[in-house]
């Protein structure tokens, strides 16, 4: 009876401590491991395994937890180990105690299986986040995603290609700042290299989104992308015509490698793209070059609207009975959201910090950044948050599936117009007329997708 009143009081105090006191001395009653799958790093060395390693042999050597990283994958990977887990499809793994994931995920796994943060969380602690990356993280009051690193987009450049180029055209990075102006670079660029692309655009769905809001519309209504308004009419245009021209790349895979082949010389893509950014390219005849890397704000729209997501997931923790594993989890997530290891782990990742204090830190003083790199990805940014209006993506019902299909619809419409227009100028048809009736009749083949 004495050994169950000693551990009950002990687990009031660590529920006390978690919820008001810092994470220091929080010592668990028993040593504790903690699955963990994330998104970090999957084609890289992974920054926050490394943080990982350093909170197992400290703080959490000190209180008897461990974190188990058992998977490093893509966001779209982990939705379907996820869901394939939750739903005890066979060959599938157990659900881990601890994974990163885009809010979406919080309807895959079930939001009764994952542990509210704000149990755990005093007010004053949650109030120290930004309050616009802590809001995506509750669902029905409950925190039930926790950010420890946020992200934008943004445009990379290959400077040192690009300078090439731009010598023996007029295009300048000038016309980098519209996607009308990127857009007409691509083409240009396709004749200038005898073929090549010149971007690859890593999510249409984001670029589609901020572009209806730019023309005062939401994309998505009940769930439904609106590809027959008016105004997303005025953003697929150029899009399709400088794809089906062959200026934008429309495979699948990472823009990265293709960066390192020089198939591309830039993209736009998460500000932690900067993480799998090449220093050198090869071309043809394996020769090889280093590179100097650029990044610019988003582009803005033709009637000058500046908008920009802010994405990335956020830290969950299946509720366990086992009251050890939660405060286990708590502590982690307290201690890879305190000032000096978020921004360990950020700024070696291309992300932004979660809290006002860290924010502030990270944007007082960019040139302490040594990396030319994370540097100007920093400068960058810093441009868009003094700007842009940061917007997060719409959750409902079904999210993963929509933004899915988006994409590979217009690829699908995109890649075959492309195909169209290269037989029938190879053949002898007027270039501006194929293009124009393809990209009219590519709308129209979005659009069928979505028919009633």
């Amino acid at each position: 009876m004495k050994k169950f009143l000693t551990t009950i009081i002990l687990l009031l105090v660590l529920v006390f401590c978690l919820t008001g006191c810092t994470i220091k001395n929080m010592v668990t009653k028993t040593p504790v491991t903690l699955t963990m799958w994330h998104v970090y790093g999957s084609q890289t060395k992974s920054p926050l395994n490394l943080l990982i390693d350093e909170f197992n042999n400290t703080v959490g050597k000190e209180n008897g937890i461990a974190i188990n990283v058992v998977s490093i994958t893509s966001s779209s990977e982990i939705d379907h180990a996820l869901s394939a887990a939750a739903n005890n499809k066979p060959g599938a793994e157990d659900l881990p105690d601890l994974f990163t994931a885009y809010p979406r995920v919080a309807q895959i796994v079930g939001t009764d299986r994952l542990l509210s943060w704000d149990d755990y969380f005093s007010a004053s602690e949650l109030n120290s986040f930004r309050p616009e990356f802590l809001s995506e993280g509750y669902f029905n009051d409950k925190l039930l995603m926790l950010p420890i690193a946020k992200s934008s987009e943004a445009l990379y450049l290959n400077k040192t290609l690009f300078d090439k180029f731009s010598n023996e055209t007029n295009i300048t990075l000038e016309h980098l700042n519209s996607f009308d102006g990127l857009f007409e670079t691509a083409k240009t660029y396709y004749d200038w290299s005898n073929g090549q692309h010149f971007m690859q655009l890593n999510d249409f769905y984001n670029y589609a989104y901020v572009g209806m809001k730019a023309y005062g519309e939401d994309f998505i209504i009940d769930g439904v992308p609106q590809v027959s308004d008016p105004a997303f009419e005025q953003i697929w245009n150029p899009l399709a015509e400088a794809a089906i021209y062959g200026g934008i790349c429309l495979d699948d895979g990472y823009a990265a490698a293709r960066w390192k082949t020089v198939e591309i010389i830039s993209n736009i893509g998460s500000t932690a793209d900067v993480l799998y950014q090449p220093d050198t390219v090869v071309y043809e005849d394996n020769s090889s070059e280093k590179i100097t890397t650029l990044s610019l704000p988003y582009p803005v729209f033709t009637n000058n609207y500046s908008g920009v997501v802010h994405r990335g997931g956020g830290l969950y923790a299946l509720k366990s009975e086992n009251e050890q594993k939660n405060l286990g989890a708590v502590l982690f997530a307290k201690w890879i959201t305190a000032q000096e290891h978020n921004l360990e782990f950020v700024t070696s990742t291309g992300y932004l910090p979660v809290t006002d204090a860290a924010f502030d830190a990270l944007f007082e003083d960019i040139e302490t950044i040594s990396d030319e790199k994370y540097r100007s990805l920093y400068q960058t940014v810093s441009v868009m948050l003094d700007n842009y209006e940061l917007c997060a993506l719409p959750l409902f019902d079904g999210t993963s599936e929509i933004q899915l299909g988006f994409e590979n619809n217009v690829k699908t419409v995109l890649r075959s117009a492309h195909s169209q227009y290269v037989k029938r100028t190879t053949a002898g048809e007027d270039k501006d007329f194929v293009l124009k009736e393809l990209t009219e009749h590519s709308l129209k083949d979005l659009q069928k997708f979505y028919a009633d």
